[in-house]
């Protein structure tokens, strides 16, 4: 048959590959199936049908079946792409189906034979095992190019024995059974018969490559990755994959490996020791281009294939740990990804995924003329002019400019990725390495715009003298010397140079041991800045980003000072990483810290910046709790569920907040004052939830790894710290009505449900509706609420004519506080918009809506209320436990609340000590 009597979209394949037209010439069946079939995408199922179809009755027949469906499905690739009938997408995945369809097929096939032969592999429980093929690269990402050779790795379950025959047939260890059937899977799919071959089979990636056994236990991996794993294993395995189909035993097994190869692979902590670590191996791979002269190779010269991959794997080694999105394969998907994440824009990932597929529809163009393993452009005029009208360009030269773009862009990405930022002397080295005499040395640190420049001096000396620096090894150490001139650069560029510079060098020390924080920071020059900037405007700030150095993450983010705060997509994304440690208790509670803090630093930052209220801060921070509470308390129930009489998904149980959080006047650091609930007459049900709430204690306040969370307060609950820890709904309204205290009544105006079932907390809001809008006798009220002041004034009050404490002094933040609450519980029996828990402010203008305070007096006690807080806000961000400020800078803000003080509680003097 020639060439005009095939199909004319047959033509482009015939013409560009010589390997097809000797393909159809020697198998003219071969036209007659792709006639049939290359209409379509080839699917795994119509692979499978083909095997089943054949008559198979040795590992000749097995072989010769295999490199059948081989050539059927390359010609009808060939054929689809080449003709434009065929996006990328479809010949990867068709080409890794066909790889997994054959392995699969084959490992059955030999598996029998062998336990015919020994019996089946058993572990040390008696149960058989299989053999699990992982395949790596390409072949684990679903990406196999179309002359790919398939990467694999062979694990068994555990050692054993295997089973004997009924004939009294040898018995032989496991390892020894698995050995044979992999040997024999490798000749089944990687040996040239005269049908060809199925794919080359490459076993290096095993543990010790070349060197080492063909098979291993899961066991022995472990021991090697802990032992003996190299950088480069770890970029190896990011996608690797089970390819055997299997049963429940099977994805035990499986789930076995991923716990094993999951913590070598992905770090818990961000790992950006993993740059210096590719950038090193893609060294070693420039080398090797350049000394054989194959910068035109297109996987492996200049912005080729492999850079693309690289800039996606770097991002997975560095977060997969902490983000369990980032552990998909697809080259592309990660990019696509990342730009979600922030980590990558989207103009770059619009420009590497474009290189990515012209390079690998490239890549298949030049393996399909004879079918063969190659990424070299070719040197023949002829083939190349081809190989340029195959991808869809007029002529070479139109092509060859084409792949010299996309090859640039790539290139610069990946320099922008992978760059050594630390290359060069810094202007700043020798003062940091000391080699600056004393004089010369004061002088050059007063030119920076240190005021202090013996202090700053003496510091730098001390810690580079110190036990700990020359302790350190000596990478390590390299990298802290990198990042020292730069730390000194950033201090002096801040507006209080000596404070930044000896909270900087605390942060050093608290993370030079922690090679891949030093790494960060030596990739990323500009979080230096970041950092210099937010710890010297803030010395709270220094102390939490000490305490919590992970948080240096946030700090390349570009996203950090955007301040719409998405909070139903934060709470998606804290579900979705909880959901992949699902049963780990410990990394759940690191989870909720490393998330919940991360939030907060973005706030500060925001903060620090000036892109925040107060106001508009605290509403995020109570937002931010609340969010961490519920999600907690799922946690929670989820380990305590099955325990009730009637298993339920949600509890019947509130958690009710008081304070700050209940007020929406959260801030940094604030604890929170909570009050449980529950609304369940099943038997059992208040022990239940008793063991419910300890439980949220303590993965509230449990300090972890990760840190705190939060410290809790429950004193307010009915009886105080006499009281149980949890109370039923109608217990908690006779308390109220009957027991409370004054005092309780106005804690309650500044309650509110936050977490749980909302249909108790409805309960509760209908419970503090009824309580705050009791009839009072206000003489009585507002003799118990002066009561009340006094003995504050008694225990906190400053007692200094020149100092004033702008939160526990005679017209400060309390007086405003309590003149709120006495409107409240005094007028809303009449007044219900009274009861709204809207915060102080949007109170006070209530009450002079309704004629309760005067209304121009009662803005400038607005205002003034919002200075306090601005002014405690301040205090909290120096770092200050204290709220004292000279008095005399506040003279007419405390008369002006004195007067309304006066105006509210009528006839009484204003309350002093």
């Amino acid at each position: 048959m020639c060439e005009s009597d095939f199909p004319q979209s047959w033509q482009p394949a015939l013409r560009h590959s010589p390997c097809l037209r000797q393909l159809l010439a020697a198998r003219p069946d071969l036209a007659l199936w792709l006639r049939e079939h290359a209409d379509a995408p080839i699917s795994a199922g119509r692979m499978r049908d083909f095997l089943a179809a054949e008559t198979i009755t040795g590992e000749e027949e097995e072989k010769r079946a295999l490199r059948r469906l081989r050539q059927r499905v390359f010609a009808a690739l060939m054929l689809r792409d080449l003709d434009g009938r065929a996006l990328l997408a479809e010949v990867v995945e068709t080409m890794s189906a066909l790889a997994e369809v054959a392995t699969n097929h084959a490992l059955d096939f030999l598996h029998r034979r062998l336990a015919a032969q020994f019996g089946e592999p058993l572990d040390q429980r008696g149960r058989p095992q299989r053999l699990l093929v992982i395949g790596m690269g390409k072949l684990g990402g679903c990406e196999l190019n179309v002359s790919s050779d398939v990467d694999y790795i062979f694990i068994y379950p555990e050692d054993g024995e295997t089973a004997g025959t009924p004939d009294g047939g040898k018995r032989i260890d496991v390892f020894d059974f698995f050995t044979r059937l992999g040997k024999r899977l490798i000749a089944a799919i990687g040996e040239i018969t005269g049908d060809g071959q199925v794919f080359r089979v490459d076993m290096r990636l095993r543990p010790n490559g070349d060197s080492g056994a063909l098979v291993a236990s899961i066991a022995s991996l472990e021991y090697y990755f802990v032992g003996q794993g190299r950088e480069w294993e770890r970029y190896a395995w990011i996608k690797a994959r089970v390819l055997n189909e299997g049963d429940n035993r099977q994805m035990e097994w499986v789930a076995a490996l991923e716990r094993v190869a999951r913590p070598f692979v992905f770090r818990k902590y961000l790992d950006f020791g993993a740059i210096n670590a590719m950038r090193e191996l893609h060294a070693q791979i420039r080398r090797e281009v350049a000394r054989r002269d194959r910068a035109e190779h297109i996987k492996l010269g200049p912005g080729g294939i492999r850079e693309i991959e690289f800039i996606a794997q770097v991002f997975q080694l560095i977060r997969g740990g902490r983000d369990a999105a980032l552990r998909i394969r697809p080259t592309l998907e990660v990019l696509s990804l990342l730009v979600a994440r922030g980590l990558l824009s989207a103009a770059s990932e619009g420009e590497l995924a474009q290189a990515y597929e012209f390079l690998r529809r490239l890549e298949h163009r030049l393996q399909y003329v004879e079918d063969a393993q190659t990424h070299m452009l070719p040197a023949d005029e002829a083939e190349r002019e081809e190989i340029a009208r195959s991808m869809g360009f007029a002529d070479w030269p139109a092509f060859s400019a084409e792949l010299e773009n996309h090859r640039r862009r790539v290139a610069r990405h990946f320099d922008e990725v992978f760059s050594d930022p630390g290359e060069g002397a810094h202007a700043l080295a020798a003062l940091w390495f000391e080699q600056i005499d004393g004089e010369d040395a004061l002088r050059t640190v007063g030119r920076l715009g240190f005021l202090q420049p013996a202090a700053m001096l003496e510091r730098l000396h001390a810690f580079r003298q110190s036990a700990k620096y020359h302790q350190l090894a000596v990478q390590i150490r390299e990298r802290l010397d990198s990042i020292g001139p730069r730390l000194i650069e950033a201090a002096a560029a801040t507006g209080t140079p000596d404070a930044t510079w000896q909270r900087c060098l605390d942060l050093v020390e608290t993370i030079s041991r922690r090679g891949a924080y030093l790494a960060l920071l030596q990739q990323h020059p500009q979080a230096l800045t970041k950092v210099a900037e937010i710890i010297g405007s803030s010395a709270w700030a220094a102390a939490y980003l000490i305490r919590h150095p992970i948080l240096l993450d946030e700090v390349i983010d570009p996203r950090l000072y955007d301040q719409a705060t998405d909070w139903e997509g934060f709470k998606r994304e804290l579900d979705a990483r909880l959901a992949s440690e699902s049963g780990d208790t410990e990394r759940e509670m690191d989870i909720l810290r490393e998330e919940h803090h991360a939030q907060v630093f973005r706030l500060l930052a925001q903060d620090i910046a000036g892109l925040q209220t107060v106001e508009r801060l605290a509403d995020h921070l109570t937002r931010l709790a609340d969010i961490i509470l519920q999600t907690t308390l799922d946690l929670c129930w989820k380990r305590l569920r099955d325990r009730h009489p009637h298993p339920l998904e949600t509890p019947k149980f509130a958690v009710i907040a008081y304070g700050k959080l209940g007020g929406k006047e959260l801030a940094y650091g604030s604890d929170l004052d909570l009050v449980f609930l529950h609304e369940d007459a099943a038997a059992g049900a208040g022990e239940l939830y008793a063991r419910l709430a300890q439980r949220l204690n303590t993965w509230l306040n449990s300090r972890t790894s990760a840190g705190l969370l939060f410290e809790t307060d429950f004193r307010l609950r009915p009886n105080g710290d006499a009281g149980l820890l949890v109370h039923s709904v109608e217990a908690f309204r006779e308390y109220q009505l009957t027991n409370a205290w004054v005092w309780e009544h106005q804690a309650l105006t500044r309650a509110r449900f936050c977490a749980g079932d909302p249909a108790v907390g409805q309960s509760f809001e209908a419970i503090r509706a009824e309580i705050l809008r009791q009839k009072r006798d206000l003489e009585k009220l507002r003799s118990e609420v002066l009561d009340m002041r006094r003995r504050m004034l008694d225990a906190h009050a400053s007692n200094s004519g020149e100092v004033f404490d702008v939160k526990q002094d005679p017209g400060g933040l309390t007086d405003v506080e309590f003149i709120v609450q006495f409107l409240v519980l005094g007028h809303a029996h009449t007044y219900e918009a009274l009861c709204g828990n809207l915060g102080n402010i949007a109170l006070l203008g209530i009450a002079a809506d309704l004629g309760l305070i005067p209304r121009e007096l009662a803005g400038e006690v607005q205002d003034i209320y919002r200075a306090y807080r601005r002014m405690q806000h301040a205090f909290r961000l120096d770092g200050s436990r204290s709220t004292r400020a000279p008095r005399a800078l506040h003279h007419r803000d405390i008369e002006k609340v004195r007067e309304l003080w006066a105006r509210v509680f009528e006839g009484e003097q204003p309350v002093s000590k």
